[in-house]
């Protein structure tokens, strides 16, 4: 990493010790003596704000790059993840496979810096005995994993996304089916029987769509699973705070992977996909064919963001698995391992339930 300034400290008042941000008393506090103290925001971050996409993907300023701090950036061997702490936390496994192979990372460019995020106000302990109870109503799994002390394994972690904003307006044109029902005459067992059938009138129609899209998200993480995230979101971006350091402390931050310009592709296939059911749900009539959109995209903005999860990853057997909770939500989604006793079990006991079911349909 490139253009860092010096490493920024939140001492201890009383102790001098570097305090971290606890969760549950939104405050700075010294995990060696326990006092807690106020922090004053960096007023230099300044305020939240869109950036405008366009002008950022054609050149961004140095003073838009950089952490605000010296920071170690370290990839994982193992996963890939980048991640972004304190120079002083030598000798600690990677935060999103828990493999220990980790090199430091010189080839990535200065980095946009967030302007914003989400402080963490969920805190380990709630999360250790949500995550405790979701294991405990899994069926299917194993005995040995429920066993397990997983829950030790818990880190917290502040994960990049990219958030955009746009005015989008889209004309649309398609065919519209509207159903109508004839009466037909057939033959059955000798006698004669009518029934309705359906049929559909097809009608050209057209119209236009105009929409806002606000802080529509895109991770920037490729060490947390996707559709893990896409689970516990969303994240609250209404209640953004200016970037600060302080929020920071005691957390791992991974770098995002995903650039700006991949990330507005992304995005704005998203909100092409979105737009479309919009259309779709204008076309009158029952149902329709040749959908075609023809939307117009203005006013894009973007911001770069910090969102905190709480990340359990732990290995069963030969396979990875990952637990994942909003740090603002509590929301959680997760992977678990699947006993094969217990589905072979499962299956056993639905099909001796079909021929049970069966026997006695057959007898009536």
């Amino acid at each position: 990493m490139a253009d860092i300034s010096a490493l920024e400290k939140h001492p201890c008042p009383a102790c001098g010790a570097q305090a971290v941000w606890n969760p549950a008393k939104q405050m700075l506090v010294c995990p060696f003596c326990g006092t807690a103290s106020p922090f004053k925001r960096d007023e230099t971050t300044g305020a939240i704000e869109e950036l405008d996409l366009a002008k950022a993907l054609r050149e961004l300023p140095d003073d838009e790059r950089g952490w605000q701090a010296e920071k170690r950036t370290v990839q994982c061997q193992s996963c890939k993840a980048v991640s972004v702490f304190d120079p002083q936390r030598v000798g600690q496994n990677c935060d999103f496979c828990g493999s220990p192979a980790l090199v430091d990372y010189k080839e990535i460019k200065a980095p946009i810096r967030p302007r914003s995020l989400l402080p963490f106000t969920v805190t380990d302990s709630g999360v250790r005995e949500q995550i405790r109870k979701w294991y405990a109503s899994k069926w299917l799994a194993p005995d040995a994993l429920k066993n397990k002390a997983l829950v030790d394994r818990l880190h917290g972690v502040y994960i990049p996304y990219w958030t955009f904003d746009a005015q989008v307006v889209c004309p649309w044109t398609a065919e519209a089916g509207h159903y109508y029902y004839t009466t037909e005459t057939y033959r059955e067992g000798g006698q004669t029987r009518t029934r309705q059938v359906r049929h559909v009138r097809w009608e050209p129609a057209a119209g236009e769509v105009r929409h806002f899209f606000d802080d529509e998200p895109v991770p920037g993480t490729q060490g947390v699973a996707q559709r893990l995230l896409k689970q516990v979101e969303p994240f609250p971006t209404n209640e953004l705070k200016p970037y600060d350091t302080a929020y920071l402390s005691g957390f791992v931050v991974e770098h995002y992977q995903i650039v700006l310009f991949d990330a507005a592709q992304k995005s704005q296939e998203s909100m092409t996909a979105q737009v479309y059911q919009m259309c779709a749900a204008q076309i009158p009539g029952d149902t329709f064919r040749n959908l075609q959109i023809h939307p117009v995209f203005s006013g894009q903005t973007f911001k770069h963001i910090l969102v905190p999860v709480w990340l359990l990853t732990y290995t069963f057997g030969a396979k990875v698995y990952q637990v994942v909770v909003n740090g603002v939500t509590g929301r959680m989604a997760g992977d678990y391992p699947k006993s094969w006793w217990k589905i072979a079990l499962l299956v056993i006991v639905a099909i001796i339930a079909f021929f049970v079911i069966a026997t006695i349909t057959s007898d009536k």
